[in-house]
C-alpha cells in the first residue's frame, strides 16, 4: 500500500493529509505554468479513461446511456477545462484601481491569490461533473485540494480516485473514498475553503461541521424548480423543452424542472403533447438503454412513495408508459404526471429528484409568481414567454439561483454566468471566472508614496481643526 493510500485508508488519518498538503502548499503556491500543466495532465488523464468512466457510471446506475454521459458530465468538464486554460493569465492579473482622491498619491490595486487546501464533496447524480468540475476552478485557482466523491456512486468514485492518483502527487490533489463516516470527518477538516454539492438536508450538516473551524462554505443545493408557460407561447415547443429536461438522468438532476405552472384550461392539451413526448423519446423503458435507472432501490421506493401519497390524497396521476414497463428489480421507473397536487403531498413538499412531474394550475401570471415566491427559492426557473415586459415582470418579481429562459437547464452550461443557489438552494457560485474568484481571497494592495497626504492627518490636531471641517464639507458633497 502506497503512503497516500495508507493516509485515505481511514477517517482518522485524513488530519494528516490535510496537514501534508497544507505544508506543501506553504512552500509555495502553483505557478501559472504549473497550474496549466497540472490542467492539461486532468484533462489527458480524463480522455485516457474516458471509457472506463463511461462503464462506470452506467454501473453506478444500472443502467445509463454513454450519451447522456458524453453529454452532460464529460463534455462540459472538458470545455470547462479549455475554458480556464484560454483565461487564466487574465483572471490572475492585477487589477489597478483609482486611488481616493484624499489618499493622493498613493496607488491601489487587487489581486487574486489562491486560499490553501480546499476540500470538495461530491454528488453521485453527476459525479464525474460534480467532483472534478469544482476541483478544475479550485486548480486553476492555484489552490491544493482534496476531493471526496459520493459513496452512493462507488464505481466512478474508484475512477475518480485513480485519475487523481494518475495526475497528481498526493500532496497536491487527491481524492478521498469511503462511507458515511469518511465524509463526515471530511465535513470537519479545518479547510481553507469547502465545496459540498447535494442535499439542503445534508447541506445544513456540512455547513455546521464547517463552522466550528469558520470554514467558509459553497453549498450547491437544489429544491423545487418550477417552469412557468405562458399561455401565448407555442404549446409544442415548450413540452418538448420541459420533458426533454425532466427526463434527463430519469429526473436525477438539480436543476430538472420540478413542477409546472401551466395556465388553467390547458391540462388537457399539455398531457396529451407530453405523452407524444414521452413515448418519442423514450418508446420502451425496461430494454431502452436510454433511459437511466434510478441510482438505488432506496430511492426508487421513495419515488413510489411520493406517488403513493399523491394517489391517496386526491391527485389524478397520468402514467407516461404502461406499468409493465417499470420495474423495482431493475430501478425502471415509469414517467407520471400529477395533476391537482396539493401542499400536503409529498411531492409539493420536497424536491423530487426522479421522473415524476406535478403540474399546477394558474389563472394570471401574477397568481403563478406568488405562487413560486411563496416557497423556498428554488436552484432554477424556468419561464416560457416571448414577451419581454413580461419576461423582465418575472425576472424583477422571483428570485432563484438561475435562469433559463424558453428552455431547462441549459444555463448551468454557460462558462461566462455564475452557477448557484440562493437561501435553501445554497450559496456561493462557481464556473468560470466566478469559480475562480470563490477559490481565491481578493487580495486589496495600497502602494503609498514616499510623500503621502495623510501626513495632515496624523496629531497634534490642534492647528487643523478649520482643514479637518472642509474636508468633510467636501466629503458631503
Amino acid at each position: 500500500m502506497s503512503t497516500a493510500e495508507m493516509l485515505v485508508s481511514t477517517a482518522q488519518n485524513l488530519p494528516r493529509l490535510l496537514q501534508m498538503q497544507r505544508d506543501s502548499f506553504m512552500q509555495g503556491a502553483p505557478t501559472y505554468d504549473e497550474r496549466m500543466r497540472a490542467l492539461a495532465t486532468l484533462r489527458d488523464s480524463l480522455r485516457t479513461h474516458q471509457e472506463e468512466l463511461l462503464r462506470a457510471v452506467s454501473e453506478d446506475f444500472g443502467g445509463r446511456a454513454r450519451e447522456e454521459t458524453l453529454m452532460l458530465e464529460l463534455f462540459p468538464l472538458f470545455d470547462q477545462i479549455q475554458h480556464a486554460r484560454s483565461h487564466l493569465r487574465s483572471w490572475m492579473k492585477r487589477r489597478w484601481v483609482r486611488s481616493s482622491w484624499f489618499l493622493l498619491p498613493s496607488r491601489a490595486f487587487h489581486q487574486y491569490q489562491p486560499l490553501g487546501v480546499v476540500g470538495v464533496i461530491g454528488a453521485w447524480n453527476y459525479q464525474v461533473y460534480l467532483t472534478l468540475g469544482p476541483a478544475v476552478d479550485a486548480i486553476t485557482a492555484g489552490n491544493h485540494v482534496m476531493l471526496k466523491p459520493s459513496e452512493i456512486a462507488p464505481r466512478s468514485a474508484e475512477v475518480i480516485a485513480r485519475i487523481v492518483a494518475d495526475c497528481f502527487p498526493p500532496e497536491y490533489v487527491t481524492c478521498v473514498t469511503g462511507g458515511p463516516e469518511v465524509a463526515s470527518a471530511f465535513a470537519s477538516l479545518p479547510f481553507d475553503h469547502l465545496f459540498f454539492t447535494g442535499s439542503t438536508r445534508v447541506g445544513r450538516m456540512v455547513m455546521q461541521a464547517a463552522a466550528a473551524n469558520l470554514t467558509p462554505v459553497t453549498l450547491e443545493l437544489g429544491g423545487k424548480c418550477p417552469a412557468i408557460l405562458h399561455e401565448s407561447y407555442p404549446m409544442e415547443t415548450a413540452v418538448h423543452r420541459i420533458v426533454s429536461g425532466k427526463l434527463f438522468n430519469a429526473g436525477q438532476t438539480c436543476v430538472a424542472p420540478d413542477y409546472v405552472l401551466l395556465p388553467e384550461g390547458k391540462e388537457a392539451e399539455f398531457e396529451a403533447r407530453v405523452r407524444r413526448r414521452a413515448a418519442s423519446l423514450y418508446p420502451e423503458l425496461k430494454e431502452n438503454p436510454d433511459y437511466t435507472r434510478i441510482v438505488s432501490h432506496r430511492h426508487f421506493e421513495r419515488l413510489s412513495g411520493l406517488v403513493a401519497d399523491a394517489r391517496a390524497k386526491g391527485a389524478r396521476l397520468v402514467e407516461l408508459a404502461s406499468a409493465e414497463q417499470g420495474s423495482l428489480e431493475e430501478k425502471v421507473f415509469v414517467p407520471t404526471l400529477v395533476f391537482n397536487p396539493t401542499d400536503a403531498m409529498g411531492v409539493m413538499q420536497e424536491e423530487i429528484f426522479g421522473p415524476i412531474l406535478p403540474v399546477v394550475t394558474y389563472r394570471t401570471l401574477d397568481e403563478a409568481v406568488a405562487y413560486v415566491n411563496s416557497r423556498p427559492r428554488p436552484l432554477a426557473l424556468y419561464y416560457f414567454d416571448e414577451d419581454m415586459s413580461r419576461i423582465n415582470h418575472v425576472l424583477e418579481r422571483t428570485m432563484s439561483g438561475g435562469v433559463t429562459l424558453n428552455d431547462c437547464i441549459y444555463h448551468l452550461a454557460q462558462h461566462n454566468l455564475p452557477f448557484g443557489g440562493v437561501g435553501p438552494s445554497g450559496m456561493g457560485h462557481y464556473h468560470g471566472f466566478d469559480g475562480f474568484v470563490t477559490f481565491s481571497k481578493k487580495r486589496a494592495v495600497m502602494l503609498q508614496r514616499r510623500f503621502s497626504s495623510m501626513a495632515v492627518m496624523r496629531p497634534p490636531y490642534k492647528n487643523r481643526r478649520r482643514l479637518f471641517e472642509s474636508l468633510l464639507k467636501m466629503a458631503l458633497r
